[in-house]
Parts: structure tokens; C-alpha cells; sequence
């Protein structure tokens, strides 16, 4: 498989977080020779929490999950498998994260109410967790505090590199670390979280500062990108702290200034990532009536096929964005509305600028990151989100995804 050309250069370092250990596997769930299962271990006291998609037809462990949150301050388990989503898949769904969550507590003592899972792949085909569970006595005996990069490789499913982001953050002289992996590449579109996303920090803080600290973050982050305007039925966003650096982090803005900058990460290398792109773009609005209208004209633009294809084909189509503009049914007037690609004026007062210059224009379209600026005149409401091009690759990678 061909890397994203907007993939970063490398994987980042990431540090070990003390009180969490990883294993990878190869379970055969849907291919052969591929590694496609990985189980974390958390220490007693971890705080567990997590943010899910908001579908209606929402996957048997995205489910299960949700029950868990808040459960109990014991020892902690994720596991997670690619190739197979186990979603749509009724009550042999259910019965699949019940056989999986009691083989790992069998096998770690850890309580089946403090095992979470979760799935991506496939829609709609039962799963073979019998092949999962062969592979929880390896994955217990296999664990390392140093291989969280496994983990990363194992969850990908159509992605084209692992993603991870870290950052450490120092308070009250003491360091606090923060790790994260993420998959993603299709079937992306805000409703929390579009995607598997796993985090981890050694910070000390109880469950609800921190899953309102996750939730506001995720509106920032996650929220805010699009690929292809498709929510998954299995998006999942986990973050742990172990608690082991004994420094309390609660209202901490530091703390949280550092897992936004790592949730921020993540979720562009999904968008960079996005299967086919080309482009990395960012789209900007200000001047909205409010940060909702803002955002309605943001995704509006965001997810236009009409506006994603030109930047694929690197046209300077700014017509495109009125439209989208005209389209998302937030308050905007032909004559206070401007538009740019990045610094360059397309159009401004109601019409094209007088100052637009097609070849400068066409020649800012040459390059991988786009900036899209639009400002209605209307207000101080405004919204940033993060989207990337569509190209003849989506299509092909799509086309034949179940073959």
C-alpha cells in the first residue's frame, strides 16, 4: 500500500507510560500475516474514560463500552481487532464482546466490567472472536510498557501509516506524559469520534473532570474533521490515566493545553491520512452570526464533493464555496461575504475581487496545504475545520472494500 504523501516523516517516540503495557497479535480475524489484535493492561486506579459515535446503528462494543464508564477503580484491559467491526451484527455481536471480555478477565483477573473492546473493519459480518480469544494468553504473556508503536500498527484497517502524537508537560516540577495512537482513513465525519482513538497519561484525576475535559477537547479536535461526511458505526475515543506521576491535574489548563495539542495531532493525521488525499486542508470561518452558523458553512464547505474534487484537480474554483456557502443554511448576504485562498483575495462585497489573479491562484492550488478562508461580515462567530481533497483513489479503495 501506497503511503500518504501527506504522512509525517516518521512515527513519532513515544514515551512509556507508567502503569500501561501493550501486545500485538496476528489473529487471522480477516487476514492472514497481518497483525490485527492488541490488548493494553492498566493499573489499579486508572481512570477510563471515552467519548463514542452518536449512530443510531452503533457497533456491539461501541455498546458495551459506554455501560462501562465510571465502573469500578481496579485494574484495566482494551483490547481492540481490525478487519471485522462487529457491527450490525445482532445478538452474535453482543455474544462476541461477552466471550472476548471474559477470556481477557480469565486470563488477567481483571473484572469483565473493566475490559473494553473494540472493533473496526467490516460492517455486517459476524466475528470470528474465537480467533481473538486463542490469542489472549500471547498477549498477556507478551506485554511491554515499550510497544506502543504495535498497538498502533495493529488497529489500522484501509489507514496507510500509523498514527501516534505524545506530548510531557511539566507541573509543580514533576512530569506528565501523555501518549496516543489513532486509526483512521474513511468513514469520517464529526459525531464523536470518527475513528479509534486511544490515549494514555500517567496524570492523577478522577473520572468526571476528566471525561468533561475529554468531551470539550473532542469539540475542538475529532468534531472537527471530515474525509467523506460518513460517521462510523464503531468511532471510539478512550483516554486512561494511570495516575502513576502522583501529580493531581485536575483544572490543570497546562494538562489540558498538552492533550489538546496531542488530540490536535491525531486528529489531522487522520485527515492527512483520508483515503485518496492530496491535499491537507483547513477551512476557517469567521464573521458568522454565531460559532454554530460558523461551523454549518464550515462542514458545508468541508464536505461539497464540488468542493473537494476542484481542489483535487488543483482549480481555483471559488464559485464552488459560494455555493457551499448558499447551501448550509446559515445566515449569509452576496454582499458582505469574502473569500481566499489563503492571503489571496477570490472574491469580496458580493462579487470577484478586483484584485483576483487566476495564475496566482491556480499556483496556490499546486500546493498540499490549502487554506480556505471565509468571512460572512455578519457577526463574530467562527469555526475552523479540517478536511482533505477527493480524488479517483477513494473511489478505487472503496469500490472493492469487502473483495
Amino acid at each position: 500500500m501506497t503511503v500518504s504523501p501527506l504522512a509525517p516523516a516518521a512515527f513519532p517516540d513515544l514515551p512509556v507510560i507508567d502503569g500501561v503495557t501493550f501486545a500485538a497479535a496476528q489473529a487471522g480475524v480477516k487476514y492472514k500475516n497481518r497483525t490485527d489484535v492488541m490488548l493494553a493492561l492498566l493499573a489499579p486506579g486508572s481512570t477510563i474514560t471515552g467519548v463514542f459515535t452518536r449512530s443510531a446503528t452503533r457497533s456491539a462494543p461501541v455498546l458495551d463500552c459506554q455501560t462501562k464508564l465510571g465502573v469500578g477503580d481496579g485494574a484495566a484491559a482494551i483490547l481492540v481487532n481490525s478487519g471485522n467491526s462487529n457491527a450490525f451484527t445482532g445478538k452474535a455481536g453482543t455474544g462476541s464482546v461477552d466471550a472476548i471480555c471474559n477470556a481477557v478477565a480469565a486470563a488477567t483477573g481483571i473484572d469483565p466490567a473493566r475490559v473494553f473492546t473494540a472493533s473496526t473493519g467490516v460492517i455486517g459480518e459476524p466475528l470470528p472472536h474465537d480467533r481473538i480469544v486463542a490469542k489472549i494468553e500471547e498477549l498477556k504473556a507478551a506485554q511491554a510498557a515499550t510497544t506502543m508503536a504495535d498497538a498502533a500498527r495493529a488497529i489500522m484497517t484501509t489507514d496507510t501509516f500509523p498514527k501516534g502524537a505524545t506530548q510531557t508537560v511539566t507541573i509543580g516540577g514533576k512530569p506528565v506524559k501523555i501518549a496516543g495512537i489513532a486509526k483512521g482513513s474513511g468513514m469520517i465525519a464529526p459525531d464523536m469520534a470518527t475513528m479509534l482513538v486511544y490515549i494514555f497519561t500517567d496524570a492523577k484525576i478522577a473520572f468526571q473532570p476528566l471525561q468533561d475535559m475529554l468531551a470539550r477537547l473532542t469539540n475542538r479536535t475529532f468534531n472537527n474533521i471530515t474525509v467523506d461526511s460518513d460517521t462510523s458505526t464503531s468511532d471510539s475515543l478512550m483516554l486512561a490515566a494511570t495516575g502513576t506521576s502522583g501529580v493531581d491535574v485536575t483544572g490543570n489548563t497546562a494538562f489540558e493545553d498538552a492533550l489538546h495539542a496531542v488530540m490536535l495531532d491525531l486528529s489531522h493525521q487522520v485527515v492527512r491520512d483520508g483515503e485518496g488525499a492530496t491535499k491537507f486542508v483547513t477551512i476557517n470561518v469567521t464573521g458568522a452570526v454565531s460559532d454554530a452558523d460558523a461551523r454549518l458553512v464550515a462542514m458545508a464547505t468541508a464536505n461539497s464533493p464540488l468542493v473537494k474534487t476542484a481542489i483535487a484537480g488543483e482549480d481555483p474554483n471559488w464559485g464552488r464555496i459560494v455555493m457551499a456557502v448558499g447551501k448550509s443554511g446559515a445566515q449569509a448576504d452576496r454582499d458582505t461575504l469574502t473569500i481566499k485562498l489563503g492571503d489571496l483575495v477570490l472574491a469580496r462585497d458580493g462579487w470577484r475581487a478586483p484584485e483576483y489573479s487566476e495564475d496566482k491562484c491556480a499556483a496556490y492550488m499546486k500546493g498540499q496545504e490549502i487554506d480556505i478562508n471565509v468571512d460572512l461580515g455578519l457577526g463574530d462567530g467562527t469555526s475552523t475545520v479540517w478536511t482533505c481533497d477527493l480524488t479517483h483513489q477513494y473511489i478505487t479503495i472503496n469500490a472493492d472494500y469487502r473483495s
